[in-house]
């Protein structure tokens, strides 16, 4: 866990590039080729999805990433969990992190409600036995205790939301990344999610919600970031910056 004087996430300098191929080598035959022409082995041109990008977010602090689609903050997120490297600059994590991206990424169809727990928690970094000990309350939350030993094949898409969310916010993490998970389920699972939510910050939890709902962000958040194009443009209050 970060120490009080420690920042929780700390972005230096952070790039990502993308790339678009016109041209890949992929025999050595062509390799050698190319090299002997001086052309170039590759031929593609850069696309920058994130330039530039400092930060700071304090242990037990709140922070939205919002801004328009394309903006750049699902690759932001991805970047703070370490699911992408930066093509530049540094990435500083401390604590125990999960994050909550793709909801229920690891579900398996033939596998029942229960070992799909027991799958996606080892995925997200949950020991066998804490998963064990708390089994009951992730499927009780989810409202899928009567169909914990079903195959997943036959769950709704609001089911298996509810139980992704559930497993990944039992897991008590010192910070936790949501990209755009907030209106799981129904709206009386949403309420649910809030004030699990809350709790969550009330505990003294580190959270970054990648959001366009910006109700919810200034319901949960203190800080916002606002991405445009890659860039950040703003960073300051969630009122001030969300206007």
């Amino acid at each position: 866990m970060a120490s009080p004087a420690q920042p929780a996430i700390e972005l230096i300098a952070v790039e990502k590039r993308f790339y678009h191929y016109e041209h890949r080598t992929t025999t050595l035959q062509e390799f050698f080729t190319r090299s002997l022409r001086r052309e170039s082995i590759h031929v593609r041109s850069s696309k920058y999805h994130l330039s530039n990008v400092s930060f700071q977010v304090e242990a037990g602090e709140s922070l939205a990433l919002i801004g328009a689609n394309g903006s750049g903050k699902s690759t932001l997120l991805r970047l703070i969990a370490g699911v992408y490297p930066p093509t530049s600059g540094q990435v500083i994590r401390r604590g125990r992190m999960v994050a909550v991206i793709e909801l229920g990424s690891t579900f398996q169809p033939t596998l029942t409600g229960r070992e799909n727990v027991r799958l996606y928690a080892a995925a997200l970094g949950i020991s066998k036995q804490e998963v064990e000990w708390r089994m009951d309350d992730i499927l009780d939350f989810a409202g899928v205790v009567d169909f914990a030993d079903v195959p997943m094949k036959y769950y709704s898409s609001g089911m298996k939301s509810r139980l992704a969310f559930s497993i990944a916010t039992s897991a008590r993490p010192d910070v936790l990344l949501l990209d755009e998970i907030l209106a799981v389920g129904d709206a009386e699972f949403s309420i649910q999610c809030y004030e699990r939510l809350r709790e969550f910050k009330a505990d003294g939890g580190t959270l970054v919600l990648a959001s366009h709902d910006l109700s919810a962000t200034r319901d949960l958040c203190t800080r916002a970031l606002w991405l445009e194009r890659g860039y950040v443009r703003a960073v300051g209050p969630v009122d001030t910056v969300s206007r």
